[in-house]
């Protein structure tokens, strides 16, 4: 009796263990099959060279970005746009991460839990929420630079311009590719992936925390004189400002006045500041991970608070996150958040469901948001030049970011349009470029030319 027993419950412990397995599996199947089903092993979904040979990427307008015929892929026949969607579209060897034809893999072959994936020559038609046009110009606007371009609409989420440099032709990869500097870096995203020093960008997040914290700021002045002591760190900065108010200091993009306004804010309420406007969080850009932040708050001198107080020390920032920062300034205090893939639509003609935009949390409060972009639109009046940037209501703040003693410093540039209209949310980052208003400003200007005024 006992033995039977001992059997029974045994047997017990294996149905168990079998259920509990057969839930793991079914759970992986619901949530992973589109990947197994997409895998480069299943044959029949790839060419002989490993190549995706399934599904069409289009852009937001229709054009056909990339395709597969006769078992082979094809691009677009410009090859500057095959340049300037590279990012986006993926490549034939699979070394773009954030390409459609690896990350979208599952879409594209149109895998459903229960037909599974069709074969080569079929699958779906994914439209991408990028403009092959805004991408083209962004491309040029960088002139050979390495750096990246985005816009998207802080209403919707939709990413209309993603531009990563340097970049190459997929269809004849530079023999030189792995050996030559000019395409150091070109397999990444530099918008998602990648994190850089901000430099005066971040003072649009000093200046926030300023707003609500120091009283009396409208009233109180701070004397420039193209330099300042703190601790054992002097600050310098662009110029000679002589003695300013608050939003003469941020035109001006004056290091010492936000070095002092930094020193008197303290570390942890710029640390606080900083993760409320999601410049440490990674977003999830259609199922793609952006690269998060890092600020070191630690343990800071006053010099070292001063000098990342105005975007210097070891502040590190993903384009991506401060593009949504701008749109949160621009939209009340929340944006919704950015997205990549518009919809699919199968090969029998039918559409997958509208996307839903989602929102991310407060980053800034509405009254802060509201003075924060009245002064980054003085900033354009007073410093960058409203003639450059025709028939538009800009908010912007140019960023010049020290790199190295015996490199040109990241010329930055961000802001946002406003108007139910023109809704869109911008950052340019040229790597190397030298100053913030003039190089990045310049690329800014052109791309935002295209999409507010056309061609």
């Amino acid at each position: 009796m006992k033995k039977i027993e001992r059997r029974a419950f045994v047997c017990s412990v294996l149905a168990m263990l079998l259920a509990a397995g057969m839930c793991v599996f079914l759970f992986r199947y619901f949530t992973s099959g589109g990947q197994w089903a997409s895998s480069a092993f299943n044959r029949h979904l790839y060419d002989s060279s490993g190549v995706l040979a399934s599904g069409t990427v289009l852009d937001r307008d229709g054009d056909v970005l990339t395709t597969a015929e006769g078992g082979k892929r094809t691009y677009y026949d410009d090859e500057t746009v095959r340049k300037a969607t590279l990012h986006a579209v993926g490549d034939l060897q699979g070394s773009i991460g954030t390409g459609a034809l690896n990350a979208f893999a599952d879409k594209l072959t149109g895998y459903s839990l229960v037909n599974g994936a069709f074969g080569a020559d079929r699958g779906n038609d994914l439209y991408l929420t990028i403009d092959a046009r805004y991408n083209y110009a962004a491309y040029q606007a960088l002139g050979g630079k390495s750096g990246t371009v985005a816009v998207y609409n802080y209403k919707t989420g939709e990413i209309l311009c993603m531009v990563s440099a340097p970049s190459y032709d997929p269809l004849h990869v530079p023999a030189d590719i792995e050996t030559n500097d000019r395409y150091e870096g070109a397999y990444l995203n530099r918008f998602l992936t990648s994190t850089f020093i901000p430099g005066s960008v971040y003072k649009t997040v000093t200046l926030a925390a300023a707003l609500e914290e120091l009283p009396g700021l409208d009233s109180r002045t701070w004397l420039c004189e193209g330099k300042v002591q703190l601790g054992d760190e002097t600050i310098v900065c662009a110029g000679t400002h002589g003695q300013q108010h608050i939003g003469d200091a941020f035109a001006n993009s004056c290091n010492v006045a936000f070095a002092l306004i930094a020193k008197e804010l303290g570390a942890e309420t710029l640390k606080r500041y900083t993760e409320k406007a999601g410049l440490t969080d990674s977003y999830s850009v259609s199922g793609l991970p952006t690269a998060a932040g890092t600020f070191s708050w630690e343990t800071l001198t006053d010099g070292q608070l001063g000098w990342a107080g105005v975007g210097q020390h070891h502040d590190q920032v993903n384009p991506c996150a401060l593009m949504v920062y701008m749109g949160a300034i621009a939209n009340g205090g929340k944006a919704a958040e950015p997205y990549l893939v518009q919809k699919t639509v199968s090969a029998m003609g039918v559409p997958s469901l509208p996307k839903l935009p989602g929102k991310t949390d407060t980053l800034i409060s509405a009254q802060t948001a509201e003075q924060l972009a009245d002064l980054m639109a003085a900033n354009v009046e007073k410093t960058y030049g409203t003639q450059r940037f025709p028939n538009m209501d800009l908010c912007a703040k140019s960023g010049t970011a020290e790199v190295g003693i015996d490199q040109l410093p990241h010329a930055w540039f961000t802001g946002f349009l406003r108007g139910e209209r023109t809704p869109y949310a911008f950052v340019v980052l040229v790597e190397n470029g030298g100053g913030g208003s003039s190089v990045a400003g310049s690329v800014a200007s052109k791309v935002l030319d295209l999409i507010v005024n056309g061609y």
